[in-house]
């Protein structure tokens, strides 16, 4: 079976496969693509790069990178992608781990990476940059492409190994496999109706799976990309009017900023996942015309795995949608006995996008039961069939022997007309094991005293929901990925005396 890009460039030469607006000032047929990709296959295969090899790619959302994802396809190597914004000592983890036959960067993470495979004494593996070399990397547009041998591609081929972007603990390595990541993007045709007259603009960071399965998705379906690298909120809005971009992936805080900048571009739907998204931005979006699609979706599962239509969104706000095509979620409780609808638990997904497992094999172990992968994720499902996401497993508050979940507590809070956002951690008390802690964000020329909150929330929740610490911040501290980095959260009202 040859590579997906091959197979469309043969199909549909003259189709758009990248359109101008983004980082690329004209567009580029399937055909274009296809020569371009063959060329630096022939580049990374000269430099060791083959069948079942690792191709790690550190650096941001950028048309070289796209280019690097069928590469590796085409040379039957597994894609790495690694983010951006690790220090030298987090690369070399995850590189060590891997073994890569080359790493790919930019001019940003040269230095890191350079670091990462002298400290680990990687000597076998080649540092290629996509622009001029400053720390020791090898120009890769210099590298005289050799002829390889294509490989035999099978549905349980791995095709990437992605490493979850967790705020705590050591990130694991996810293995899908070429059938997981095609299972994942049929699906989500089917929910979104997505087909070869859309354009998909991507401005997340394709280390993470919102950025990378619009380029995997957009050769399946015949449609055209647009990709920018970074985002700001009017740059990105103009490169999808110059696109005619039909759809986008954003976080909620990257669609607030779209919103406070000015008038959104027309487009189909606005794919939105990587953090719950509060209510009242969702009403806003849906009153100013903007076509949202919550996602709940995880690395695991190769991007969605419930998602809203923007007319189920506008109705039922508070969820994610109905499982996609193929996946199945149950919901469990502690014991492991499957839920009634209404009734909250961990959520458990299987499938065919779903993940074999991890590099770890300990940690599959842990991860998988027999119903299938445990999401950490606790929430519902209701009469419908509808996916309501709650919060965290590991994110219960267990306060004097009570537990607490901490998105009532932020809902709790959010009815407060002072309050613009909220997140709420446990934070180490003596007395208590864990005390509720609440970091808040104002609305712009608001104050409110934290008794005043405790106040509020004494309508809704029950004493020991209370949050006994109450900070202030401007804004919540998000990971890469936009949602709430809840160490720094931690951290943060850790300092704060307030209890």
């Amino acid at each position: 079976m040859r590579d997906w890009l091959a197979t469309r460039a043969d199909g549909t030469p003259e189709a758009t496969a990248v359109a101008a607006g983004g980082d690329v000032a004209t567009p580029r047929s399937y055909a274009d693509l296809n020569e371009r990709v063959e060329v630096l296959a022939g580049r990374l295969a000269a430099r060791g790069v083959g069948v079942d090899d690792a191709l790690a790619v550190c650096a941001e959302t950028r048309i070289e990178f796209l280019e690097a994802v069928h590469a590796a396809q085409r040379l039957g190597a597994v894609l790495v992608p690694l983010n951006a914004r690790l220090t030298a000592d987090e690369l070399a983890v995850r590189l060590e781990r891997i073994d890569p036959a080359a790493v790919a960067c930019e001019t940003d993470t040269e230095r890191p990476v350079t670091d990462a495979i002298e400290a680990i004494e990687a000597n076998d593996t080649t540092v290629l940059s996509f622009d001029e070399p400053t720390a020791g990397a090898e120009r890769l547009e210099s590298v005289r492409p050799e002829p390889f041998d294509l490989p035999e591609w099978e549905p349980d081929h791995p095709l990437v190994v992605m490493f979850t972007s967790g705020t705590t603990g050591d990130p694991k390595g996810v293995v899908l496999t070429l059938a997981n990541v095609l299972a994942s993007a049929t699906a989500s045709a089917f929910r979104l109706g997505v087909g070869g007259a859309d354009c998909w603009h991507v401005t997340l960071p394709m280390y993470h799976m919102g950025g990378l399965a619009p380029v995997y998705r957009s050769v399946l379906y015949g449609s055209s990309i647009s990709v920018q690298r970074g985002f700001d909120p009017e740059r990105t809005a103009e490169a999808m009017r110059r696109a005619d971009a039909t759809c986008v992936s954003l976080v909620p805080t990257m669609l607030e900023r779209m919103l406070d900048a000015g008038e959104f571009p027309d487009c189909r739907f606005v794919l939105l996942g990587g953090a719950a998204c509060p209510p009242e931005l969702l009403a806003r979006a849906h009153d100013r015309g903007v076509p949202v699609a919550p996602t709940y979706g995880m690395t695991e599962a190769a991007s969605q795995i419930a998602t809203a239509t923007p007319e189920q969104s506008r109705q039922h706000p508070d969820t994610v949608g109905n499982p996609l095509m193929f996946a199945e979620v149950t919901v469990v409780d502690d014991a492991g006995a499957v839920c009634r609808p209404g009734e909250t638990g961990e959520l458990v997904v299987a499938g065919p996008m779903v993940t074999p497992g991890y590099l770890d094999d300990a940690a599959t172990r842990e991860a998988f039961t027999n119903g299938g992968l445990r999401t950490g994720d606790v929430g519902h499902r209701d009469e419908a069939g509808r996916v309501y996401v709650h919060a965290r497993v590991d994110d219960t508050i267990v306060t004097g022997g009570e537990n607490v979940d901490p998105s009532e507590v932020v809902a709790a809070l959010r009815d407060h007309p002072a309050v613009d956002d909220a997140a709420v951690v446990g934070i180490d008390d003596v007395e208590w094991g864990e005390r509720v802690a609440a970091l808040v964000v104002l609305v712009d020329g608001s104050e409110v005293a934290p008794d005043a909150l405790r106040e509020q929330c004494r309508e809704h929740l029950a004493g020991y929901k209370l949050p006994r610490t109450v900070g202030f911040a401007d804004s919540l501290p998000r990971t890469a990925s936009g949602t709430v980095d809840r160490e720094a959260v931690r951290t943060a009202l850790e300092a704060v005396d307030d209890a």
